[in-house]
């Protein structure tokens, strides 16, 4: 079931109230997107969380009315892709509940993680990252340059994605 904005807020609060301490929650893909009104909805919740924070946000979830299916990595880790340790200082700030600190990937961190997997709707929410966003050339290649793909794949394909994308977005 596609979750809006709202929708998002409102499983957010829920979530939030079920919370005995404060937590960081980082949007990651498609909720990034929604959040930061790129995309007018997500299919699935993203996250990225502190792994301190893990433990509670899980306990949180078992008491989840919504059914939203939420997806959920570590310190960084987004779609078996390492980011950065700085992706948390560079996330937006979205907002602030009682005992959830909300964040939202930045856009180039969005694009370096789509572009693992690249999908057509990859494809579709990289274009919107670079046209919103005016993301250069430059910085992709120098952000995914500092990504470490994990993936079941090889880091080849990766590579492979990344010309890809270059190619289609910025050689014209």
């Amino acid at each position: 079931m596609p979750c809006d904005k709202t929708a998002l807020f409102e499983f957010l609060e829920v979530i939030n109230e079920s919370l005995t301490k404060k937590i960081t929650l980082v949007a990651a893909g498609g909720t990034a997107m929604t959040l930061l009104d790129l995309k007018p909805s997500t299919i699935d919740i993203d996250f990225t969380i502190p792994s301190g924070d893990l433990p509670e946000f899980e306990q949180a979830l078992k008491n989840n009315p919504t059914g939203y299916k939420v997806d959920r990595w570590t310190d960084g880790y987004v779609f078996c892709q390492a980011l950065p340790n700085d992706y948390l200082d560079k996330g937006i700030k979205i907002k602030e509940f009682s005992h959830i600190s909300l964040r939202a990937l930045n856009p180039l961190d969005i694009i370096v993680t789509k572009i693992g997997r690249l999908n057509q709707r990859d494809i579709q929410d990289i274009e919107k990252c670079i046209i919103e966003y005016n993301i250069s050339e430059a910085e992709i290649k120098e952000r995914a340059a500092q990504v470490s793909p994990t993936y079941v794949s090889r880091e080849e394909d990766y590579q492979y994605h990344l010309t890809w994308v270059l190619e289609k977005f910025f050689k014209n």
